[in-house]
């Protein structure tokens, strides 16, 4: 499959797989099992994250080295095409290694057979656009000729054409890596600042993907978290018109620091409708954030869903948004106001544009299509999200409103992000809780925070 003899530019593959490591370790949880597919001398296994790790490659030779520098890990001689695992890998790595192989159709089919709903497949290819320069290097020199040279050089559409062949959905494609030749300061300044904005320079293209085919749709249990802030006008409207979903559907209403009788509505909804499930609570805390983990906290459902109190997305839109993560379509289902008309004064101009421009840079930062980020309205399951609370020391407590975070964690967990279109009304009751520019400055904030956490790293 790979050699191991020589790399680009005279740059040994130990220190050209430190370096790729490093960015897949942003891609692989810590305590995710990994199967490397072409472990080759296993310096790239190595460096990576895992709790447990295993690797194949037909060559005898190289699993007797790997096997020295990863002591605890599973090394077996196999082909791709044929390798079959005791157990389902949560993570399968195949780096450079589809470059090599006689049919790369018959490789990716073989890890989708043994592959689950959970699996990630995270396969990195070389940037055609390096071909020529490594030609040259090996040419006059500067670069030793590799006896086995790749045969096969796919560029993103080649391997995205063959994932979706062979069963895979694309999540997210990243390019890294500008400089693989370590020279002090130089290579971290380039690799870290310029590549992520100059992706069609980078050496290395990760392309994560999922099994793709949606599961037959089972009924799930739906817990329906609704922060709510002076809203006392809408509550008895979001009682009457939100619609039962799955086995069953509750309501969960979290007050938060009113100065109106929201509170006050909120428990005689209760009250008066006990053949509901009502859950209420007031925050201890501020701001939407604290109120949704404090909403999901209380909840007992499968699905966990958001709902702004003030109804600007209708209520009657959220078994959409049931549908696409119940049957598998996606792992987090984020409402999208931009799509339809919106109602004449549900949106400002202002805002529409600041909507837009921050839909781009979002979808940019997390190399999925999020066309509107500030939509209250997002899904996902119970399972998903234990996993993003575990996870949240990587970015903090930084994010006020709640969405970011969910939206943030679920990017790094590598799930697959679905924009659900919603009609976007006039809002009946109340004043808007969002103050445009102490809000957006706060926005710009948590947009260069999170690109450090994600891109510039």
């Amino acid at each position: 499959m790979k050699a191991d003899t020589e790399s680009f530019l005279g740059l040994g593959p130990r220190e050209y797989r430190r370096i790729l490591a490093h960015y897949l370790n942003l891609i692989i949880p810590k305590d995710a099992a990994i199967l490397e597919i072409g472990t080759s001398s296993g310096y790239l296994l190595h460096h990576l994250h895992g709790f447990s790790k295993s690797g194949i490659d037909p060559d005898t030779a190289s699993i007797q080295k790997a096997r020295v520098i990863n002591p605890d890990a599973v090394l077996t001689v196999d082909l791709g095409e044929t390798f079959i695992p005791t157990s389902t890998p949560q993570y399968v790595i195949i780096s450079d290694t589809l470059n090599h192989v006689g049919d790369v159709q018959a490789v990716l089919e073989k890890v989708r057979s043994y592959s689950d709903a959970d699996t990630r497949l995270v396969v990195t290819s070389y940037n055609t656009l390096w071909r020529p320069l490594l030609s040259l290097a090996t040419k006059i020199g500067l670069r030793t000729s590799d006896p086995a040279e790749a045969q096969n050089w796919l560029s993103c559409q080649d391997l995205w054409n063959l994932l979706e062949l062979s069963g895979w959905e694309i999540i997210k494609t990243e390019s890294r890596i500008l400089c693989p030749i370590r020279i002090p300061f130089f290579a971290t300044v380039v690799n870290r600042w310029l590549a992520p904005i100059l992706p069609f320079l980078c050496l290395v293209n990760i392309v994560t993907s999922r099994p793709r085919g949606t599961r037959e749709l089972k009924p799930s249990t739906v817990s329906v978290v609704i922060p709510a802030r002076n809203e006392a006008g809408n509550i008895p409207a979001i009682v009457k018109r939100t619609p039962d979903m799955g086995k069953w559907t509750e309501l969960i209403f979290i007050e938060g620091n009113s100065t109106d009788a929201t509170w006050e509505e909120i428990q005689r909804a209760k009250s008066e409708n006990p053949q509901l499930r009502i859950k209420i609570g007031q925050q201890p805390g501020k701001g939407k954030g604290d109120a949704v983990r404090m909403g999901y906290g209380m909840s007992d459902g499968d699905i966990l869903m958001i709902l702004d109190a003030d109804m600007t997305v209708p209520p009657e839109d959220l078994p959409k948004f049931y549908t696409a993560v119940a049957n598998g379509s996606c792992e987090f289902a984020n409402g999208s106001r931009l799509v339809y008309p919106m109602d004449k004064k549900a949106m400002q101009f202002l805002n529409l544009c600041a909507n837009k421009f921050f839909g781009i840079a979002f979808s940019w930062l997390l190399s999925q299509q999020v066309k509107d980020t500030l939509c209250g309205t997002k899904v996902l399951t119970r399972k998903n999200y234990l996993k993003i609370a575990a996870n949240r020391d990587y970015f903090g407590d930084f994010d006020p409103f709640g969405d970011f975070d969910l939206l943030f964690g679920s990017n790094k967990l590598n799930l697959k992000i679905r924009d659900i279109p919603v009609r976007y009304r006039e809002r009946i009751y109340g004043s808007t809780n969002i103050n445009r520019w102490r809000h957006g400055t706060l926005l710009f904030r948590m947009l260069g925070f999170a690109a450090c956490k994600l891109k510039f790293t």
